[in-house]
């Protein structure tokens, strides 16, 4: 179980503890959860699968609104135990897987809704968060490196008719992702909070849904 010097704070209605193991939840995440929860009356039927879900609040605030269940992967195990004591908490409806995102997403696995909210600083800012894990922010060089991993896993488990919303740091990674999708996927929005923090909204793209798997 999660050490026990646990802070708590609200999120979406609901009270999430987190620790100096995970990110601690940030207020603008719930942009994604309020995006998703907007999508949810027109997304076929079925769970919302989360990727990187640290303590788990992204999708659990999203689940809390929708009444769908949730799928929830990080490959950090104390991520795991807070997602899973979270939700337990909430009492609402959750698997949380803990692994690499491709191994712990089976292909035939399928979902209307997939967020994630993967690691995205590049490497030479991580420095600027000192009370940050590095595992949860570094993205690498460009701040791509979690995001490129993330992709191949949403274009195969999202439904052909679903959406998936993916943090990002701002709309200059916006930009530079437009450029990176795998064949299949299409970014068709994206909502700022500022110039640091965006979401964008991917779709399977029907014309190329069979190629390149």
């Amino acid at each position: 179980m999660p050490a026990p010097a646990c802070s708590t704070l609200r999120f979406g209605g609901l009270d999430i503890a987190y620790d100096h193991r995970v990110l601690e939840p940030r207020p603008w995440t719930l942009l994604q959860s309020e995006w998703a929860s907007e999508l949810s009356p027109g997304a076929p039927e079925g769970p919302i699968l989360e990727l990187c879900c640290g303590a788990g609040h992204i999708g659990l605030a999203t689940a809390g609104v929708t009444g769908r269940p949730l799928v929830q992967v990080d490959a950090s195990r104390a991520a795991v135990e807070l997602a899973a004591l979270n939700a337990a908490r909430a009492g609402l409806a959750t698997e949380v897987r803990c692994g690499d995102l491709a191994g712990s997403v089976p292909e035939r696995d399928h979902f209307p809704l997939v967020l994630a909210d993967p690691p995205y600083l590049p490497s030479v800012l991580v420095a600027d968060h000192p009370d940050d894990p590095v595992d949860a922010i570094d993205g690498g060089p460009d701040g791509l490196a979690i995001i490129r991993r993330c992709l191949p896993v949403i274009r195969r488990s999202l439904h052909p008719e679903g959406a998936a919303l993916l943090q990002v740091h701002g709309e200059a990674q916006v930009a530079a992702l437009r450029d990176q999708l795998p064949v299949g996927l299409e970014l068709v929005g994206s909502r700022a909070h500022d110039a640091h923090r965006a979401v964008v909204l991917l779709t399977r793209r029907a014309d190329a849904s069979q190629r390149n798997e």
